[in-house]
């Protein structure tokens, strides 16, 4: 039987499983707002046409919540639950958890969201859960990979070195959330929640840092949190500071990180960007 993977919200994460799927001959269908399609996926705009789970096999829905609740429910709960489903995820993050003031967190903590999209995607979560599927649940870190690294703020020469003392933040390369979901359809759970992570919460201004040192150029300066002109969204990240523990996708799904700390993940990267020739500011000829 033909696998058919039905992703709500066709972005970045979503991109980068159909692009591990497609190869083994799976069907993927792909939801934007604008149709935008990704080479071999059959991309419909949604909301705004008829939506059918005829012959999906599996689905991935990575729609942000609003205030009002998550978006994708209130059209496909009746479909979701009717349909024979084999696995369901719902990409969910880890502000879930709140602030833990640095310490460890795993998927037994209590969720105290400190923010509002934290507290949106608890609920959203709590009611994908609560659908009569197979609904898997994964709390994403902070997602980066080729197009979403720091390497162009570096170049254009605004990037800041934030300086919250005892600041971390976990992070995942997008070809591991990849591999994560891959291995989980393969070994469903129904009802599991897995942290998705790699293996080194780290300050930001570490990671900017060896990010310069890649592309040889100077470190950049440092600001001290309060100063730092920064958006109410940048902002409200540094109210939370907490260690996102990732053994579950370890020992239960037998994950191997491709990327296991911002290092690695840094370094590839680089390669996929294809910025080696880059020269820096100082060193370019006739300048």
């Amino acid at each position: 039987m033909e696998k058919t993977l039905l992703c709500l919200g066709f972005g970045y994460s979503a991109q980068a499983l159909a692009r591990l799927l497609m190869p083994q001959g799976w069907r993927v269908i792909g939801t934007s707002r604008d149709g935008r399609a990704l080479s071999g996926a059959d991309v419909r705009q949604w909301p705004g046409t008829d939506l059918s789970l005829e012959g999906v096999t599996h689905v991935l829905s990575s729609i942000a919540p609003t205030a009002e609740g998550d978006v994708v429910l209130p059209h496909l709960a009746s479909a979701l639950q009717s349909a024979d489903l084999e696995w369901v995820g719902y990409l969910s993050t880890t502000a879930v958890y709140g602030d833990h003031n640095g310490a460890w967190v795993d998927e037994q903590t209590p969720l105290y969201p400190s923010s509002a999209r934290g507290d949106w995607r608890a609920r959203a979560e709590r009611d994908w859960l609560a659908l009569d599927a197979p609904v898997h649940v994964f709390r994403l870190a902070g997602i980066y990979g080729p197009g979403r690294g720091p390497f162009a703020k570096l170049m254009s020469g605004k990037a800041r070195r934030i300086i919250k003392p005892g600041q971390v933040f976990s992070r995942i390369h997008v070809d591991d959330i990849a591999q994560v979901l891959e291995a989980s359809i393969a070994r469903p759970n129904p009802g599991a929640v897995y942290n998705v992570c790699d293996n080194d919460p780290a300050p930001p201004q570490d990671v900017l840092g060896y990010a310069a040192e890649l592309l040889g150029l100077p470190m950049p300066a440092e600001v001290p949190f309060d100063e730092a002109a920064m958006s109410p969204m940048a902002r409200s990240f540094y109210g939370e500071n907490k260690r996102v523990r990732n053994d579950r996708i370890k020992n239960e799904l037998g994950v191997t990180l491709m990327y296991p700390d911002y290092r690695a993940g840094l370094k590839a990267v680089l390669e996929a960007e294809d910025l080696a020739g880059f020269v820096p500011p100082s060193e370019t000829p006739g300048v």
